[in-house]
């Protein structure tokens, strides 16, 4: 009998998040949870339940093996696209949207449109649709059913089947209505394209043109009797897709949302609820952006309030939001500090880092972290807030290292997550006592991770450390090290919980000191840090790595002369980077799907940090990588998926030109089929191994891999 080992669990349970609850939304008036939930570890098929809070009673309210008679999902080369830009490894119901009373729950199903009653109990119902249907969203009365569809129509459809029709059509290829743009998907976290009405006689709709796109062939040579699928990608410095909003009335009526689109071409943030529907409007450079307000009846805007900022400014989940009376609900950096504002007050201080909204009520439900007053002896934690409207201290929810909730009327799902135990625990909480908690399926990992958080150096670099299982400093010595960074924006690795340092602790039980650092420009901590790496990639993120690992060495058994490092994307760049820039430090590195040349990577991420490419191609040049192919010493492991459609293998195929070019030995691993996520069992297993194989070898490890 085989013994699995941890990388097969780890890819089989896509990183054991399989049998876990997850997409919680509570009804207004709290008398029902919603979620989605596989049947158990070894089923990747999400099922839609519900539960009651007054019973604790859990019931499946739509089964997609029922629905497809046991057949198997079939998914447009469309909803494969959202899922790659929303990470999205799982399958079944992997998304849904309720009407206002949160009664009727809608959802695409390969391709096909359901809806079901969550209150009557009655089974799910196929309606009429022109599919493949993308992103369904009810009416707020339930009465409707508003999608997308692979045509790039926006229809709306009856709840009882009939009426469908289309709301608006494109006149040509490349136009979609109701879609949301890659850049919006991929950077801006706006997977959206259309919203309805509060009153539910009309619908907010996006128009995107991507003609102005220039065109990339992402090819499959593996089946060379394959033509290779074209992509509308938006390389730094190059055309964006053109956005525009319309009002589109139920009765046909068609009004244009009209703004500066040539001053702010990015459509960032939409709001609509009974007080105002809002925009949030971004300058290309990311440097300014408004909030405007929208008259429904005329399309006319107004502004309510600019932003500047001489570095960038950032979009956050739940922002901007409005409260009953109207007030702007927004996260602002004010004096060094990222703050929670509601009007013209300010409901945090310089102890809070905000990082998103959850709920805006009679209070409003914020996460943050330590802020730039925090001294909190140990790094990581990501806490969720209560704050009253009239600016008293905030309060914190739950305990437990990294906690996020979701509220509807006076019942909340508290889900808290801690090292000291797998997985992230959901509770069902009623008036601030629990009622009940959502059973969780995910398996059980075959190991136990053991971070030591710690704040190295002078600039408390953020830490997680990770020695083997069952080390001895007497008996072991010093340990080899691995670096395991991310180290980019948005990338957070240091948090406290379990579940995300599994894989770091077993590459620790493979006989190293691991360090995972979040130097600067990763967030979580101020404005500051994240902002210190505005047109300097290389530079910051670099040293904090190297910053880190000699600052450790004082206090674990590190081994400075064998110092590996793996990443993949950003961390991917900081690897290769590694081992280019600063061989005195790193000795061997593993690099996956690299940008090495940054004029290769899309507008939004790479011009808010570098810039403009025309206006700063010097800071393009000296944050790229192939031009360092010549300084190569040290062994470095190129990896690539060839369907990577964000970062595309063009990055390491470049790369490993240039250091041919050059002379410099140094190996390539193409992983055909593989986009920027390694979905795969055995492709995923399998990397993991030749990960460690590669760095057993290359820093003179003797003893073998341990596979579990």
């Amino acid at each position: 009998m085989t013994t699995e080992t941890f990388p097969r669990q780890y890819a089989r349970t896509q990183r054991f998040t399989v049998g876990a609850p997850r997409s919680f939304a509570v009804a207004p008036d709290g008398s029902r949870v919603v979620f989605l939930r596989a049947r158990g570890a070894a089923e990747r098929a999400n099922l839609l339940w519900t539960l009651d809070p007054a019973t604790g009673e859990e019931r499946i309210a739509a089964d997609p093996v029922e629905l497809l008679g046991g057949g198997e999902e079939h998914l447009s080369a469309a909803e494969k696209a959202r899922r790659e830009r929303s990470r999205e490894g799982s399958a079944g119901i992997v998304g849904y949207a309720l009407d206002g009373a949160g009664a009727l729950a809608a959802f695409a199903l390969s391709g096909r449109l359901f809806a079901v009653d969550l209150v009557g109990g009655g089974a799910p119902r196929e309606l009429p649709a022109e599919g493949p249907v993308l992103d369904p969203r009810p009416s707020p009365d339930g009465s409707l059913v508003a999608y997308a569809n692979t045509a790039g129509e926006l229809r709306v459809t009856a709840v009882d089947g009939s009426g469908d029709r289309a709301l608006a059509t494109p006149e040509r290829t490349g136009v979609t209505w109701g879609q949301a743009e890659f850049i919006a998907q991929e950077e801006m976290d706006r997977d959206r394209g259309f919203w309805w009405a509060p009153d539910g006689d009309r619908l907010l709709a996006a128009r995107a043109d991507e003609a102005p796109v220039a065109r990339w062939w992402i090819a499959d040579p593996a089946n060379p009797d394959s033509a290779p699928a074209e992509v509308a990608y938006p390389r730094a410095g190059t055309a964006n897709a053109g956005v525009g909003l319309w009002l589109l009335g139920l009765d046909g009526t068609r009004t244009e949302v009209e703004w500066d689109t040539a001053a702010e071409p990015y459509l960032a943030r939409v709001h609509w609820s009974e007080p105002a529907l809002t925009l949030l409007v971004q300058a290309r450079d990311q440097r300014s952006q408004r909030y405007l307000t929208v008259d429904p009846d005329t399309g006319a805007v107004t502004e309510e309030l600019a932003e500047r900022d001489a570095v960038w400014l950032d979009l956050y989940a739940g922002s901007p939001s409005r409260t009953a009376d109207g007030r702007l609900v927004r996260i602002s950096d004010e004096g060094g500090v990222r703050a929670l504002v509601v009007g013209d007050l300010t409901l945090s201080d310089a102890r809070l880092h905000v990082r998103s909204v959850l709920s805006v009520g009679e209070t409003v439900l914020f996460t943050a972290s330590g802020g730039a007053a925090e001294e909190a002896p140990e790094p990581g934690w990501i806490g969720t807030f209560e704050v009253a409207l009239d600016g008293s201290a905030p309060t914190r929810l739950g305990e437990a290292g990294v906690v996020s909730a979701v509220r509807g009327g006076d019942v909340t799902v508290l889900l808290q997550a801690d090292p000291s135990w797998y997985g992230t625990r959901a509770e069902v909480r009623r008036d601030g006592r629990t009622v009940a908690t959502v059973a969780s399926y995910a398996e059980t990992p075959l190991l136990t991770a053991a971070p030591e958080f710690v704040f190295a150096g002078e600039r408390r670099i953020p830490c997680a450390v990770f020695l083997p299982t069952g080390y001895d400093r007497e008996r072991d010595g010093l340990l080899p090290v691995l670096m395991d960074p991310y180290g980019g924006p948005h990338g957070q690795r240091v948090a406290r919980v379990q579940n995300a340092h599994l894989t770091s602790q077993w590459f620790a039980d493979q006989g190293f000191a691991v360090v995972v650092a979040d130097g600067r420009g990763t967030p979580g901590r101020s404005p500051e840090w994240e902002k210190a790496i505005a047109f300097d990639f290389a530079g910051a993120t670099l040293e904090d790595q190297v910053d880190a690992v000699r600052a450790l060495a004082g206090e674990y058994p590190l081994d400075l002369d064998r110092v590996g490092i793996r990443g993949w994307s950003y961390g991917g760049y900081l690897a290769a980077l590694a081992v280019l820039r600063r061989p005195d430090v790193f000795h061997a590195a593993v690099s996956g799907a690299p940008v090495t040349d940054w004029r290769l990577y899309d507008t939004h991420y790479t011009e808010r940090y570098l810039g403009h490419p025309d206006e700063h191609p010097e800071v393009y040049e000296a944050n790229t990588l192939t031009g360092d192919a010549a300084k190569l010493e040290r062994p470095l492991l190129l990896v690539h998926g060839l369907a990577d459609d964000n970062v595309v293998a063009a990055h390491t195929l470049r790369l490993s030109s240039a250091l041919l070019a050059a002379g410099r030995p140094h190996s390539v691993l193409p992983l055909s089929g593989v986009t920027h996520m390694t979905p795969q069992e055995e492709v995923a297993e399998n990397l993991m191994l030749f990960q460690v194989a590669f760095l057993h070898e290359r820093l003179g490890l003797r003893q073998s891999v341990r596979r579990t």
